[in-house]
């Protein structure tokens, strides 16, 4: 006892005398730390002898595992008079049953062993994901494989799917700033797929067949991307991978067609009258996809503009300097194969609505043509850079995202180089691609609320305006 008080007091002394030898910073501004190391996780990429795609990382940590299963076709090729089929689909694939195990049957075997499956569709893919405790990883390999292989589509479940969505769509409009959304994607991208919206007609029009035929084009092992993490076996994993997909022939999928997009339509503003205290105001245009060399430089144009909360200049301005809004913000739908769009949202009272539209374009003008300054841009920069390191906190998330990016066909070394990419980015850059990306006078302006004299306002400047059929 006496040694270790006579070891505690010698820590005391040098910890004091390091104090008094070192005086404390005046500010935290002159903290000053080690360069953050950090290096984006490895895991191992493997393609089984029928074409499947395995993205595996052992995880010890806890009794779990989960899996992501991508499947190459999603929202996309929906046809126009069947839009919601993709979405249909991956609620029955999940729902409707599988290999010897009705709709009930397959809930209940999933309850027993507190494990998760579900599926959704986005633009380009059917994403399955998979939950379950270590221990059951062998039977939840199983049932995945009926899913997949030998999925049921039951009839009852697909007239749940069908009545769920119909109160979707009955739903559609409660909600301003869903609204707006889908008012500016069907504005911008017209009839083509990324504007289209499901109807109770295209929904109830999809019958049990058009599930199973889409299932038999799209759905065969070398069109699957498989992302399996948690605690496991590697070895073990692939004998039961082995055993369940092994026998699964490659087939020949047509991958889905994607349509170019139309000529950008006119600037206008389109309304859409709602009995609302306060105006939700969008402007929007379309912007890129991946495969542009500018989006990062865009990304640090945006942080500045809108997307760095109070260090952009629409938040400082609107909130903080005017009180004019709660949340004002911006941001780029980054493209995967088409381009996405830019958005610069925000809600206001409806004698104000005019004055922010104004704000936005102003700052938005001076972006273009004022140079940033570089302490704005060395925040910029570094906060991209620092926030980058927290995607990679959950070992599951990390393997999801690699596949993802191996699914759109990143660059093999994007996660590696993307600080190096951001830290890269000068103030030149950001004037440029502002000039370039951000079109103020060509957005097209989106108002839900009490809009009918802020209409009249718009037209009386010589803007085109049109009111939204909520039909549309």
């Amino acid at each position: 006892m006496k040694s270790q008080m006579r070891w505690l007091l010698i820590v005391l002394v040098v910890f004091v005398w390091g104090c008094a030898q070192a005086p404390a910073p005046a500010s935290f501004r002159d903290l000053s730390f080690a360069p953050l190391e950090f290096q984006v996780p490895e895991m191992e990429r493997l393609t089984l002898d029928n074409g499947m795609r395995l993205y595996v990382q052992e995880d010890r940590e806890l009794p779990l595992v989960e899996v992501t299963v991508m499947i190459g076709a999603g929202s996309i090729g929906d046809p126009a008079d069947h839009v919601g089929l993709a979405d249909l689909y991956a609620a029955v694939l999940r729902s409707g049953g599988a290999g010897p195990h009705d709709p009930d049957a397959l809930d209940a075997f999933l309850d027993m062993r507190a494990a998760n499956l579900s599926a959704a569709a986005d633009t380009y893919a059917v994403t399955l994901t998979l939950s379950l405790r270590s221990d059951d990883l062998e039977e939840g390999l199983e049932v995945l494989a009926d899913v997949l292989r030998r999925p049921r589509f039951d009839a009852a479940r697909l007239e749940i799917a069908q009545r769920q969505a119909l109160e979707g769509i009955r739903r559609q409009n409660d909600d301003p700033g869903t609204l707006a959304r889908r008012v500016l994607s069907r504005t911008l991208y017209g009839e083509h797929p990324l504007g289209r919206s499901a109807t109770a007609e295209s929904v109830m029009g999809i019958e049990r067949h058009d599930l199973v035929a889409f299932h038999e084009s799209y759905v065969h092992p070398n069109n699957l991307w498989v992302g399996i993490s948690g605690d496991f076996s590697r070895d073990g994993l692939l004998e039961s991978l082995a055993r369940h997909f092994g026998d699964w022939p490659a087939a020949a999928v047509r991958p889905q067609e994607i349509p170019p997009l139309a000529a950008e339509t006119p600037a206008s503003a389109w309304v859409v009258p709602r009995g609302l205290p306060q105006t939700t105001i969008l402007l929007g245009e379309i912007g890129i996809d991946k495969d542009n060399p500018d989006q990062y430089a865009l990304r640090v144009m945006n942080f500045l503009l809108g997307g760095g909360g109070f260090n952009s200049r629409l938040m400082r301005e609107i909130r903080s300097n005017r009180g004019l809004a709660y949340s004002v913000y911006s941001f780029y739908q980054v493209g995967r194969h088409l381009p996405g769009l830019f958005i610069a949202g925000s809600e206001t009272r409806t004698n104000a609505v005019l004055e922010v539209v104004d704000l936005k374009r102003e700052i938005m003008t001076q972006m273009r043509d004022t140079p940033v300054a570089e302490t704005d841009l060395s925040l910029a920069r570094e906060s991209l850079i620092n926030s980058f390191v927290f995607g990679f906190t959950d070992p599951h998330a990390v393997v999801a995202m690699t596949m993802r990016l191996d699914f759109y066909d990143y660059p093999e070394d994007y996660l590696r180089a993307y600080r190096d990419h951001i830290a890269a980015v000068s103030a030149a850059d950001v004037q440029r691609v502002a000039r370039r990306y951000l079109n103020p006078d060509r957005q097209m302006l989106v108002l839900v609320g009490d809009v009918q004299d802020t209409a009249s306002e718009l037209a009386a400047r010589g803007m085109r305006v049109e009111e939204f059929s909520l039909e549309d």
